[in-house]
């Protein structure tokens, strides 16, 4: 006859194992594609900018003109 602590170490090796099921069935995640053109303006972004940020979404003038906006919020609360 089985006790509560083996109940429970059953019952909890098969929640891990439904986890690990669940989380198998997602596709891998890929590496997003580097952007070559700024999200704000639509010109290409320039090699040494992606090179310098990986991540970058922005040319670096549409990027400050962002930084700016950004910062006059924070300080007004007014675009």
């Amino acid at each position: 006859m089985a006790d509560l602590v083996d109940i429970a170490a059953d019952r909890v090796e098969a929640e891990r194992e439904a986890i690990v099921a669940r989380r198998r069935a997602y596709p891998a995640p890929t590496a997003p594609t580097p952007a070559t053109r700024c999200t704000s303006c639509g010109q290409p972004i320039p090699p040494a900018r992606r090179q310098a940020r990986p991540g970058a979404t922005r040319c670096a003038g549409c990027q400050a003109a962002a930084e700016v906006r950004a910062a006059r919020y924070r300080k007004t609360g007014v675009w």
